[in-house]
């Protein structure tokens, strides 16, 4: 069983190097984890892949030793778990805006006495049945991550319920669901309400992070004291590269 790299950095106060994938790429995989990056955010909430598809990138990320953080289309709890027994290294959930929902995610994905996730130890992250339920399990719990998203003005307004729960390993601003209902209730900034994560995480020694665009920002957010720093995606990678050499047709004559 494999150690999370996502949690090997926030356990030694290190930022954690992260980027995003939406769509089949296997050769994503293997050229993230040779880049240097310790997790690369699957989204399967806004993008669409098969079963084998999800299987084939989680054993990818094992072989090359990568965590994925897979956000699900689905808050179903043995689907969840089902993700990590894939292989996931952590799953992201989106619009996380009270504790109690918290606490629910918490009872789907960790195992007694933390919470109350299903066993099967027979799945890619137990090594398929070579290890005893005890050591398994024990495991799962110290080397696999729930990180929620604060997207939503009451997700701000109750962040120290939602990082007091047990179980929560990392909390998510999510700029873009958060930017778009701050905006129409003005009850703060979206630079406001990443101060109020800071403080609280702060408060309650939990990690937390972001999306990151460019230096600056991402600066600014590990100034804060955040550690996950998701910078760059496909769409990134494959804009800038075309865009380059679209440059060289242009000085064809």
């Amino acid at each position: 069983m494999r150690k999370s790299k996502t949690l090997h950095a926030i356990r030694n106060g290190k930022p954690v190097k992260s980027c995003v994938l939406g769509h089949y790429i296997p050769a994503f995989v293997f050229h993230a984890a040779q880049a240097g990056y310790d997790c690369i955010w699957l989204d399967l909430e806004h993008r669409s892949m098969t079963r084998r598809e999800v299987e084939y990138l989680l054993l990818a990320s094992h072989h090359c030793d990568i965590d994925i953080m897979l956000r699900p289309p689905t808050l179903e709890k043995s689907r969840l778990y089902r993700y990590l027994e894939d292989g996931a290294a952590g799953l992201m959930i989106p619009h996380v805006s009270t504790p109690e929902m918290a606490e629910r995610l918490v009872q789907s994905v960790k195992f007694p006495p933390i919470g109350d996730r299903g066993i099967d130890n027979a799945g890619l992250d137990a090594d398929y049945h070579v290890h005893d339920p005890d050591t398994y399990t024990a495991w799962a719990n110290r080397e696999t991550f729930l990180c929620v998203q604060i997207e939503t003005p009451e997700a701000v307004q109750r962040i120290d319920e939602i990082a007091s729960v047990k179980g929560v390993d990392i909390i998510f601003v999510g700029p873009g669901d958060l930017g778009l209902r701050l905006r129409q209730t003005k009850e703060m900034t979206i630079d406001e309400a990443w101060e109020k994560v800071a403080e609280s995480c702060k408060r309650h020694q939990v990690a937390f992070g972001g999306p990151t665009l460019g230096l600056d920002e991402m600066m600014k957010r590990r100034e804060q004291g955040a550690q996950l720093l998701v910078h760059s995606s496909e769409f990134q990678a494959f804009t800038a590269a075309l865009a380059e050499n679209a440059k060289d047709f242009r000085k064809l004559t």
